[in-house]
């Protein structure tokens, strides 16, 4: 992932979570246009724990966040979740019905 996806991304769910980038720069103790420099400044880059704590903030763990795409994340994650509680044989009928 380029660091402009990893920008683009700290955008996409900063708006998800309803927040201003102003906003968000105040909670994770920054100043008022550091997360607007973040969106704007294409050599501005923000460090591990700055990441993190915009995560926490936005209620975005690690996973979904570097997750192949994003928008999917949750309705993925659900049918990983109800196809980890299938039965084997279960399991391979859904692969069977897939491959024909």
């Amino acid at each position: 992932m380029t660091i402009k996806e990893i920008i683009n991304r700290i955008s996409f769910i900063r708006a998800n979570a309803n927040l201003s980038a102003r906003e968000l720069s105040l909670i994770i103790g920054k100043n008022p246009a550091y997360i607007t420099q973040l969106e704007t400044t294409s050599s501005f880059e923000p460090s591990l724990s700055t990441l993190l704590d915009i995560l926490t903030v936005c209620n975005v763990s690690i996973e979904e966040f570097f997750y192949h795409d994003i928008q999917q994340y949750k309705n993925d994650k659900k049918l990983l979740d109800f196809f980890s509680t299938l039965s084997e044989k279960q399991k391979e009928a859904i692969i069977h019905l897939y491959d024909t």
